[in-house]
This record gives C-alpha cells, structure tokens and sequence, in this order.
C-alpha cells in the first residue's frame, strides 16, 4: 500500500515471521518491521487522513499502527495528529 504522505510503501508477509514491513520508495530501503500478528497477516487498509493502517491476521486480530506522518500543509507544516491514534505515536 502507498503512503499518502510520502514516498513510502508499507508491505505485509505472511509466514512464518507474520509482519508488516515499511519500504523507502524509489530506493527499497527497509524503514520498520512490525511485528505483532502471530498468524499470518491477511489484510491492510489505510485510514482516511493517510497516516494509520489497520492489519487484520488468522489470529483473529486487527492492529493499528501510526506508520506515515499527516500531510503537509500550503506552508509546509504537518498537519496534526492522526485520526486513529490521537496521542500522536508513531513508529519513528
């Protein structure tokens, strides 16, 4: 799936490490492995502002994760928090 935000690419893999990997696009270059599912990962969607994805596995779990940053704004700010994980954690 691609971020929104940025020039990332989040992937899922199924066994036998069961995780979600985010990839630096053009380069591939490996940014976080997540980990969380102990059965293989089976869907992936992105929440509405671009910045949480949600994981659902065969372990019968869903695990959201704030992954990218919000987008930016006409001044080049970021804007705000994501709207899944208002705390503003993320993976970085």
């Amino acid at each position: 799936m691609w971020s929104k935000n940025v020039n990332e690419i989040v992937s899922t893999h199924g066994y036998s490490l069961n995780q979600v990997i985010v990839w630096k696009y053009p380069s591939m270059q490996k940014i976080a492995t997540l980990t969380g599912h102990s059965l293989r990962v089976l869907y992936l969607a992105m929440s509405p502002d671009g910045q949480s994805v949600v994981t659902g596995a065969g372990d019968e779990t869903l695990r959201f994760w704030n992954i990218f940053p919000g987008p930016r704004s006409r001044t080049g700010f970021r804007i705000g928090p994501s709207l899944l994980s208002p705390s503003g954690t993320d993976i970085r």
